[in-house]
Protein backbone atom coordinates (compact mmCIF):
# COMPACT_ATOMS: atom_id res chain seq x y z
CA UNK A 1 0.00 0.00 0.00
CA UNK A 2 2.22 2.97 -1.22
CA UNK A 3 0.90 5.97 0.14
CA UNK A 4 2.09 7.76 -2.81
CA UNK A 5 0.14 5.47 -5.43
CA UNK A 6 -3.37 6.80 -6.82
CA UNK A 7 -6.87 6.18 -3.81
CA UNK A 8 -10.23 6.03 -4.38
CA UNK A 9 -12.14 8.11 -2.60
CA UNK A 10 -15.63 7.18 -3.33
CA UNK A 11 -16.79 7.84 -7.02
CA UNK A 12 -13.28 10.21 -6.78
CA UNK A 13 -9.69 9.15 -7.68
CA UNK A 14 -6.88 10.78 -5.33
CA UNK A 15 -3.33 10.78 -6.99
CA UNK A 16 -1.74 9.55 -3.66
CA UNK A 17 -3.46 9.00 -0.14
CA UNK A 18 -1.89 12.29 1.59
CA UNK A 19 -4.22 14.27 3.06
CA UNK A 20 -4.59 17.93 3.90
CA UNK A 21 -6.13 18.52 6.76
CA UNK A 22 -8.08 21.73 7.14
CA UNK A 23 -6.52 24.50 9.06
CA UNK A 24 -8.29 27.81 9.81
CA UNK A 25 -6.39 30.89 8.54
CA UNK A 26 -8.53 33.69 8.81
CA UNK A 27 -7.37 35.63 5.52
CA UNK A 28 -10.80 36.54 3.99
CA UNK A 29 -11.61 40.01 5.36
CA UNK A 30 -15.18 39.82 3.75
CA UNK A 31 -15.51 36.53 4.96
CA UNK A 32 -15.00 35.56 1.28
CA UNK A 33 -12.69 33.65 -0.31
CA UNK A 34 -10.07 35.72 -2.13
CA UNK A 35 -7.61 35.19 -5.25
CA UNK A 36 -4.96 34.48 -2.48
CA UNK A 37 -7.01 32.08 -0.96
CA UNK A 38 -6.87 30.02 -4.41
CA UNK A 39 -3.64 30.39 -4.76
CA UNK A 40 -2.88 28.89 -1.20
CA UNK A 41 -4.75 25.73 -1.97
CA UNK A 42 -3.15 25.42 -5.55
CA UNK A 43 0.36 25.81 -4.23
CA UNK A 44 -1.01 22.72 -2.05
CA UNK A 45 -2.96 20.91 -4.64
CA UNK A 46 -0.16 17.61 -4.97
CA UNK A 47 -2.11 16.38 -1.59
CA UNK A 48 -4.20 13.78 -2.97
CA UNK A 49 -6.85 15.73 -1.32
CA UNK A 50 -7.39 18.79 0.69
CA UNK A 51 -9.93 19.57 3.10
CA UNK A 52 -10.51 23.54 3.09
CA UNK A 53 -10.66 25.25 6.08
CA UNK A 54 -13.43 25.61 8.24
CA UNK A 55 -16.47 27.03 5.77
CA UNK A 56 -19.78 28.36 8.08
CA UNK A 57 -22.81 27.15 6.83
CA UNK A 58 -24.60 30.38 7.83
CA UNK A 59 -24.19 34.18 10.06
CA UNK A 60 -25.38 31.68 12.87
CA UNK A 61 -22.73 29.20 12.61
CA UNK A 62 -19.67 31.24 12.50
CA UNK A 63 -17.11 31.94 15.62
CA UNK A 64 -14.31 33.54 14.30
CA UNK A 65 -14.16 36.60 11.86
CA UNK A 66 -12.50 36.42 8.56
CA UNK A 67 -13.21 32.85 7.75
CA UNK A 68 -14.84 32.32 4.19
CA UNK A 69 -18.43 31.26 4.62
CA UNK A 70 -20.40 29.11 1.91
CA UNK A 71 -23.80 30.43 2.78
CA UNK A 72 -24.14 33.59 0.15
CA UNK A 73 -24.16 33.96 -3.68
CA UNK A 74 -20.58 35.80 -2.93
CA UNK A 75 -19.30 33.33 -0.73
CA UNK A 76 -20.04 30.48 -3.16
CA UNK A 77 -18.36 32.43 -5.76
CA UNK A 78 -15.57 33.03 -4.38
CA UNK A 79 -15.35 29.62 -3.39
CA UNK A 80 -15.50 28.48 -6.99
CA UNK A 81 -11.93 30.44 -8.17
CA UNK A 82 -10.26 28.13 -5.61
CA UNK A 83 -11.69 24.82 -6.87
CA UNK A 84 -11.26 25.73 -10.64
CA UNK A 85 -7.76 26.64 -9.52
CA UNK A 86 -7.43 23.37 -7.40
CA UNK A 87 -9.04 21.59 -10.56
CA UNK A 88 -6.68 22.53 -12.90
CA UNK A 89 -3.51 21.73 -11.54
CA UNK A 90 -5.30 17.85 -11.12
CA UNK A 91 -5.85 18.67 -7.06
CA UNK A 92 -8.95 17.69 -5.57
CA UNK A 93 -10.95 19.33 -2.59
CA UNK A 94 -13.74 19.20 -0.04
CA UNK A 95 -15.37 21.62 1.87
CA UNK A 96 -15.21 21.74 5.52
CA UNK A 97 -18.91 22.87 6.74
CA UNK A 98 -18.59 24.68 10.25
CA UNK A 99 -21.79 25.34 12.53
CA UNK A 100 -19.77 26.14 15.95
CA UNK A 101 -22.75 26.34 18.28
CA UNK A 102 -22.02 27.86 21.35
CA UNK A 103 -18.60 28.79 20.24
CA UNK A 104 -18.98 32.31 19.05
CA UNK A 105 -19.99 35.98 19.74
CA UNK A 106 -22.93 38.32 19.93
CA UNK A 107 -20.55 40.43 18.02
CA UNK A 108 -20.16 38.30 15.17
CA UNK A 109 -24.11 37.12 15.62
CA UNK A 110 -26.71 38.94 13.72
CA UNK A 111 -28.25 42.30 15.31
CA UNK A 112 -26.25 40.50 18.76
CA UNK A 113 -28.23 37.36 19.01
CA UNK A 114 -26.99 34.69 21.34
CA UNK A 115 -25.53 32.12 19.72
CA UNK A 116 -27.38 28.84 19.68
CA UNK A 117 -26.68 25.19 21.03
CA UNK A 118 -27.81 22.43 22.35
CA UNK A 119 -27.69 23.93 25.72
CA UNK A 120 -27.82 27.41 27.35
CA UNK A 121 -24.85 27.09 29.07
CA UNK A 122 -21.57 29.16 28.34
CA UNK A 123 -18.64 27.46 26.94
CA UNK A 124 -16.19 28.01 29.52
CA UNK A 125 -12.95 28.97 29.10
CA UNK A 126 -13.27 28.97 25.24
CA UNK A 127 -12.68 32.02 23.06
CA UNK A 128 -14.26 33.52 19.56
CA UNK A 129 -12.92 35.97 17.14
CA UNK A 130 -14.96 38.93 17.41
CA UNK A 131 -15.26 42.47 18.63
CA UNK A 132 -13.82 43.74 21.98
CA UNK A 133 -15.50 46.00 23.30
CA UNK A 134 -13.67 48.48 21.81
CA UNK A 135 -14.62 47.57 18.12
CA UNK A 136 -11.37 46.51 17.38
CA UNK A 137 -11.19 42.78 16.31
CA UNK A 138 -9.89 40.33 18.90
CA UNK A 139 -10.54 36.64 20.92
CA UNK A 140 -13.81 37.44 23.27
CA UNK A 141 -14.97 35.32 25.74
CA UNK A 142 -18.00 33.04 23.85
CA UNK A 143 -21.54 34.09 24.99
CA UNK A 144 -23.88 32.72 26.99
CA UNK A 145 -26.04 30.43 24.27
CA UNK A 146 -29.56 29.94 23.34
CA UNK A 147 -30.78 26.47 23.36
CA UNK A 148 -32.52 25.47 20.40
CA UNK A 149 -36.02 24.72 20.21
CA UNK A 150 -36.88 21.41 19.06
CA UNK A 151 -38.34 22.77 16.29
CA UNK A 152 -35.71 24.64 15.43
CA UNK A 153 -33.36 21.72 15.17
CA UNK A 154 -34.63 20.51 11.69
CA UNK A 155 -33.97 24.70 10.28
CA UNK A 156 -30.00 23.59 11.30
CA UNK A 157 -29.88 20.33 9.51
CA UNK A 158 -31.42 22.10 6.60
CA UNK A 159 -29.14 24.96 6.46
CA UNK A 160 -26.14 22.07 6.67
CA UNK A 161 -27.65 20.79 3.83
CA UNK A 162 -27.99 23.59 1.98
CA UNK A 163 -24.64 24.25 2.47
CA UNK A 164 -23.11 21.30 1.03
CA UNK A 165 -25.60 21.68 -2.39
CA UNK A 166 -23.74 25.43 -2.60
CA UNK A 167 -20.54 23.82 -1.64
CA UNK A 168 -20.68 21.24 -4.98
CA UNK A 169 -22.42 24.61 -6.66
CA UNK A 170 -19.21 26.13 -6.06
CA UNK A 171 -16.94 23.29 -7.65
CA UNK A 172 -15.82 21.26 -4.64
CA UNK A 173 -15.48 17.24 -4.96
CA UNK A 174 -17.59 16.63 -1.78
CA UNK A 175 -17.80 18.14 1.90
CA UNK A 176 -16.73 17.13 5.37
CA UNK A 177 -18.81 18.07 8.24
CA UNK A 178 -16.94 19.55 10.95
CA UNK A 179 -18.01 17.35 14.17
CA UNK A 180 -15.07 17.60 15.77
CA UNK A 181 -13.46 20.16 18.84
CA UNK A 182 -15.70 20.67 20.94
CA UNK A 183 -18.72 23.02 18.13
CA UNK A 184 -22.11 22.38 17.68
CA UNK A 185 -22.20 18.55 16.41
CA UNK A 186 -20.55 17.74 19.61
CA UNK A 187 -22.24 19.68 21.77
CA UNK A 188 -25.47 17.20 21.13
CA UNK A 189 -23.13 14.43 21.68
CA UNK A 190 -21.34 15.04 24.80
CA UNK A 191 -24.29 13.92 27.30
CA UNK A 192 -22.09 16.40 29.88
CA UNK A 193 -23.03 19.86 27.48
CA UNK A 194 -26.53 18.34 26.23
CA UNK A 195 -28.50 19.30 29.11
CA UNK A 196 -31.50 18.70 26.70
CA UNK A 197 -35.40 16.66 28.21
CA UNK A 198 -36.44 16.69 24.23
CA UNK A 199 -35.60 13.79 21.38
CA UNK A 200 -32.27 15.42 20.73
CA UNK A 201 -31.33 15.14 24.76
CA UNK A 202 -28.50 12.88 26.41
CA UNK A 203 -30.86 10.61 28.44
CA UNK A 204 -30.21 7.86 26.00
CA UNK A 205 -27.69 6.93 22.75
CA UNK A 206 -29.69 7.25 20.27
CA UNK A 207 -31.35 10.97 21.42
CA UNK A 208 -27.75 12.13 21.69
CA UNK A 209 -26.80 10.68 18.26
CA UNK A 210 -30.25 12.06 16.94
CA UNK A 211 -28.79 15.01 15.23
CA UNK A 212 -25.70 14.31 13.85
CA UNK A 213 -27.03 11.52 11.95
CA UNK A 214 -30.26 14.15 11.02
CA UNK A 215 -27.44 15.92 9.46
CA UNK A 216 -25.47 13.88 7.63
CA UNK A 217 -29.40 11.69 6.32
CA UNK A 218 -30.13 15.29 5.13
CA UNK A 219 -26.34 16.15 3.39
CA UNK A 220 -26.34 12.55 1.74
CA UNK A 221 -29.71 13.21 0.26
CA UNK A 222 -28.89 16.46 -1.49
CA UNK A 223 -25.44 15.63 -2.86
CA UNK A 224 -24.78 11.94 -2.36
CA UNK A 225 -22.88 10.24 0.19
CA UNK A 226 -20.14 9.00 -1.54
CA UNK A 227 -18.99 12.65 -1.43
CA UNK A 228 -19.79 13.09 2.28
CA UNK A 229 -16.95 12.95 4.75
CA UNK A 230 -17.09 13.54 9.10
CA UNK A 231 -14.76 14.83 10.91
CA UNK A 232 -14.66 13.94 14.86
CA UNK A 233 -12.48 13.89 17.78
CA UNK A 234 -13.04 11.23 20.36
CA UNK A 235 -11.36 12.19 23.66
CA UNK A 236 -11.06 15.85 22.87
CA UNK A 237 -11.48 18.42 25.05
CA UNK A 238 -11.50 21.68 23.19
CA UNK A 239 -13.92 23.76 23.52
CA UNK A 240 -15.08 23.06 27.47
CA UNK A 241 -15.60 19.68 26.47
CA UNK A 242 -15.59 17.59 29.24
CA UNK A 243 -14.52 13.20 28.94
CA UNK A 244 -17.52 11.22 29.81
CA UNK A 245 -17.96 7.40 30.86
CA UNK A 246 -19.37 6.78 27.42
CA UNK A 247 -17.25 8.21 25.00
CA UNK A 248 -16.12 4.88 23.65
CA UNK A 249 -19.99 3.79 23.34
CA UNK A 250 -20.96 6.72 21.81
CA UNK A 251 -18.19 6.81 19.04
CA UNK A 252 -18.33 3.25 18.22
CA UNK A 253 -21.91 3.80 17.63
CA UNK A 254 -21.71 6.99 15.68
CA UNK A 255 -19.47 4.72 13.41
CA UNK A 256 -21.60 2.17 12.87
CA UNK A 257 -24.31 4.08 11.83
CA UNK A 258 -22.23 6.39 9.17
CA UNK A 259 -20.79 3.27 8.33
CA UNK A 260 -24.12 2.11 7.74
CA UNK A 261 -25.07 4.61 5.59
CA UNK A 262 -21.99 4.18 3.77
CA UNK A 263 -20.33 7.93 3.12
CA UNK A 264 -17.39 8.28 1.40
CA UNK A 265 -14.97 8.85 4.95
CA UNK A 266 -14.48 9.30 8.75
CA UNK A 267 -12.13 11.60 9.50
CA UNK A 268 -10.28 11.39 13.00
CA UNK A 269 -8.74 13.84 14.59
CA UNK A 270 -5.82 12.05 17.35
CA UNK A 271 -6.34 13.79 20.90
CA UNK A 272 -5.49 10.80 22.92
CA UNK A 273 -2.88 12.85 24.21
CA UNK A 274 -5.98 15.27 25.78
CA UNK A 275 -6.56 12.17 28.33
CA UNK A 276 -3.47 10.32 28.59
CA UNK A 277 -1.44 13.73 29.02
CA UNK A 278 0.71 11.46 31.99
CA UNK A 279 1.08 8.46 30.30
CA UNK A 280 4.17 7.34 28.03
CA UNK A 281 4.20 7.54 24.27
CA UNK A 282 3.58 3.56 23.90
CA UNK A 283 0.39 3.96 26.27
CA UNK A 284 -0.83 6.92 24.30
CA UNK A 285 0.20 4.79 21.02
CA UNK A 286 -2.03 1.63 22.13
CA UNK A 287 -5.03 4.25 23.77
CA UNK A 288 -5.17 5.14 19.44
CA UNK A 289 -5.07 2.52 17.75
CA UNK A 290 -7.89 0.91 20.08
CA UNK A 291 -9.96 3.11 19.28
CA UNK A 292 -9.58 2.93 15.49
CA UNK A 293 -9.91 -0.72 15.94
CA UNK A 294 -13.16 0.09 17.24
CA UNK A 295 -14.37 2.79 14.43
CA UNK A 296 -13.03 0.49 11.72
CA UNK A 297 -15.27 -2.31 13.28
CA UNK A 298 -18.60 -0.81 11.98
CA UNK A 299 -17.32 1.41 9.06
CA UNK A 300 -17.32 -1.26 6.27
CA UNK A 301 -16.45 0.06 2.82
CA UNK A 302 -16.41 4.15 4.43
CA UNK A 303 -13.04 5.00 4.49
CA UNK A 304 -10.44 5.97 7.66
CA UNK A 305 -8.71 9.25 7.90
CA UNK A 306 -6.03 9.80 10.92
CA UNK A 307 -4.95 13.40 11.74
CA UNK A 308 -2.45 14.09 14.40
CA UNK A 309 1.06 14.31 14.48
CA UNK A 310 1.88 12.01 12.18
CA UNK A 311 5.88 11.30 10.20
CA UNK A 312 5.85 9.53 7.18
CA UNK A 313 6.91 6.10 8.54
CA UNK A 314 4.49 6.23 11.31
CA UNK A 315 1.49 6.69 8.51
CA UNK A 316 3.22 3.63 6.58
CA UNK A 317 2.88 1.65 9.33
CA UNK A 318 -0.62 2.76 10.54
CA UNK A 319 -1.88 2.50 6.43
CA UNK A 320 0.16 -0.96 6.58
CA UNK A 321 -1.50 -2.05 9.49
CA UNK A 322 -4.88 -1.81 7.70
CA UNK A 323 -6.00 0.47 10.76
CA UNK A 324 -6.27 3.23 8.73
CA UNK A 325 -6.57 3.90 4.90
CA UNK A 326 -5.60 7.80 4.29
CA UNK A 327 -2.69 9.97 6.62
CA UNK A 328 -3.96 13.76 7.09
CA UNK A 329 -1.01 16.45 7.53
CA UNK A 330 -2.02 19.58 8.75
CA UNK A 331 0.82 22.25 9.70
CA UNK A 332 3.24 20.66 7.79
CA UNK A 333 1.25 21.79 5.15
CA UNK A 334 1.36 25.56 5.84
CA UNK A 335 5.75 25.35 5.38
CA UNK A 336 5.85 23.05 2.91
CA UNK A 337 3.21 23.34 0.05
CA UNK A 338 5.01 20.65 -1.67
CA UNK A 339 5.08 17.93 1.13
CA UNK A 340 4.11 15.14 -1.16
CA UNK A 341 6.83 15.66 -2.88
CA UNK A 342 9.19 16.47 0.03
CA UNK A 343 7.98 13.29 1.88
CA UNK A 344 8.73 11.14 -1.26
CA UNK A 345 12.24 12.12 -1.69
CA UNK A 346 13.25 12.53 2.23
CA UNK A 347 13.48 17.10 1.22
CA UNK A 348 13.97 18.63 4.24
CA UNK A 349 10.94 20.03 5.39
CA UNK A 350 10.61 23.95 6.65
CA UNK A 351 8.73 25.43 9.88
CA UNK A 352 6.08 27.24 9.46
CA UNK A 353 6.20 30.82 11.42
CA UNK A 354 3.42 30.28 13.87
CA UNK A 355 3.32 33.97 14.55
CA UNK A 356 1.62 33.94 10.69
CA UNK A 357 -0.58 31.09 10.92
CA UNK A 358 -4.11 33.39 11.84
CA UNK A 359 -4.86 37.13 10.16
CA UNK A 360 -2.72 39.38 8.05
CA UNK A 361 -1.89 39.02 4.38
CA UNK A 362 0.40 37.32 1.80
CA UNK A 363 3.80 36.98 4.50
CA UNK A 364 3.12 33.06 5.81
CA UNK A 365 0.04 32.09 4.12
CA UNK A 366 1.51 31.88 0.17
CA UNK A 367 5.19 33.07 0.26
CA UNK A 368 6.33 29.61 1.23
CA UNK A 369 8.43 28.44 -1.81
CA UNK A 370 8.76 24.79 -2.83
CA UNK A 371 11.96 22.93 -2.32
CA UNK A 372 14.39 24.20 -4.38
CA UNK A 373 17.52 21.53 -3.83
Amino acid sequence: MNLFHPFKLGNTLLNNRFVMGPMTRSRAPDDIATEQTALYYTQRATAGLIVSEGTPISREGQGYLFNPGIFSPEQIAGWRLSTDSVHSVGGKIYAQLWHVGRVSHTSIQLDGAAPVSSTAKIAEGAFAFGYTDSGEPGFVQTSKPRALGTEEVARVVADFAQAAANAIEAGFDGVELHGANGYLIEQFLNPLVNDRSDRYGAQNLDDRLRFVFEVVDAVCARIGAERVGIRISPYGQLMDMPLYPQIDETYTALCAGLGQRGIAYVHVMDQTHFFLAAESALARDEALQDLLRKCRAGLGSTVLILAGDLTLERAQALVASGLIDLPAFGQPFIANPDLVSRLQHGWPLTTPDRETYYGGGAKGYVDYPPYAG
